[in-house]
């Protein structure tokens, strides 16, 4: 795995922003249940949940980032590229979520299931759920993307390189 103990020089002149900001704080999802919904978030992918309004739900899990989730009447379903992803920090329990959500698939309305394959500089897979909302379960070390920032921009492929060395994933020699 590369050094992360000294930022790049890209990072060291990083540019001043127009805009102060503080925290990248929330995103949003769409629901069309929210009580099953809400039922999927706490029983089946195990989130922090609390009912912000009639028509909201605010979810959150092992942090303070959270994401809103707002009852709608009709939805699109979301596409792959703007997935939320789960992290485990092994491929053996990217395996056994994947067992657990083929079991449990029907119960709460999942689809579109891909197989466990290394892909993207990670072990993953992907699914959707009743709102039409797409979720990967992948392989990351504590605290998700964030040991990549020590790191600075990357050349090449960068961290989608089959050969590039990451927390939690097994390549192939």
């Amino acid at each position: 795995m590369p050094d992360t103990t000294s930022p790049s020089a890209a990072a060291a002149a990083k540019p001043q922003s127009a805009l102060k900001l503080n925290f990248l704080s929330h995103g949003t999802l769409e629901s069309l249940d929210l009580d099953f919904t809400r039922k999927f978030y706490e029983e089946f992918l195990g989130l922090d949940v609390v009912k912000t309004s009639p028509i909201s739900l605010m979810i959150r899990l092992g942090g303070n980032n959270t994401i809103a989730t707002v009852k709608c009447k009709t939805k699109q379903p979301m596409n792959l590229l703007a997935h939320n992803g789960l992290d485990v920090e092994t491929q053996e329990q990217v395996d056994e979520c994947y067992r657990i959500v083929m079991e449990q698939k029907d119960q709460w309305k999942l689809t579109k299931i891909s197989k466990p394959i290394l892909q993207h500089g990670t072990y993953s897979f992907y699914f959707w759920d009743c709102d039409l909302n797409c979720w990967e379960i992948l392989t990351n070390p504590k605290g998700g993307y964030s040991w990549l920032f020590p790191l600075g921009d990357l050349e090449g492929k960068g961290h989608q390189d089959k050969s590039f060395k990451r927390p939690g994933v097994k390549t192939p020699d």
